[in-house]
């Protein structure tokens, strides 16, 4: 693994108190064993092996804030090629995740509750990526809370370690001024070139989210975008 930014990614969440159904409690019990990752113990190998992770080598994708894993779910199941390893720190969402990998019975699906800033800087190794997703992240709308918003030029050069030259960056939001500072911060990085976004993105089928349904109910228009690894 090649040296990272030095400084650890700004915390780009918060972590909310939520109810869990009695289902997503049982989800956290008997399918986290399943489908869940737990970070190597201290004085462990410092990285995740994502062959041993999915018992298998394929290409990954790393989705961050899967949320409720709508998203996650459904381009999993539609490239069944692919590994897919969904980031989310918040309890009722990564059970109601659990839930739909048993339900579709995807064997394709590993799960964190971690920091995805401190994944990708601390568990990751480079090129053991094939794509990232970011769908509709916490905007931090106010200009005093923009230093939080994960997308920040350290943010991308992460990125640009982890992802296998020809990977991509997927990113979707309903804030107009988020979008134009991601176009910013990315149009900043020599390592990534914007390409044609058709629709769903490099897989196909992005579902509409419910973060995304939010922001139209609000009347918020919805960009994406996806950014090719340059060689």
């Amino acid at each position: 693994m090649t040296d990272a930014p030095d400084q650890r990614p700004i915390r780009s969440f918060v972590r909310r108190a939520g109810r869990q159904t009695r289902a997503q409690d049982r989800a956290l019990s008997e399918l986290w064993p399943r489908f869940g990752v737990e970070l190597p113990e201290e004085g462990a190998a410092a990285t995740l092996d994502l062959a041993t992770v999915f018992g298998r080598s394929a290409p990954c994708v790393l989705e961050i804030g899967f949320g409720n894993g709508d998203a996650l779910i459904s381009m999993a199941g539609a490239a069944p090629d692919r590994n897919f390893l969904g980031v989310e720190v918040h309890a009722p969402g990564v059970g109601h995740c659990l839930l739909a990998i048993e339900r579709v019975g995807l064997t394709n699906v590993r799960l964190l509750m971690q920091d995805a800033g401190e994944i990708l800087l601390e568990q990751l190794v480079d090129r053991s990526l094939s794509g990232v997703h970011l769908f509709f992240p916490d905007p931090w709308h106010k200009k005093r809370h923009h230093k939080r918003r994960l997308v920040q030029p350290g943010f991308v050069a992460l990125l640009a370690a982890r992802i296998a030259p020809g990977g991509y960056f997927h990113v979707a939001t309903d804030w107009p001024d988020y979008a134009a500072h991601i176009r910013e911060v990315l149009a900043g990085s020599r390592d990534f070139q914007s390409v044609e976004c058709a629709p769903g993105g490099p897989l196909g089928g992005r579902p509409r989210t419910r973060f995304e349904a939010r922001g139209e109910r609000l009347g918020h228009p919805i960009w994406e975008a996806v950014y090719q690894r340059n060689s």
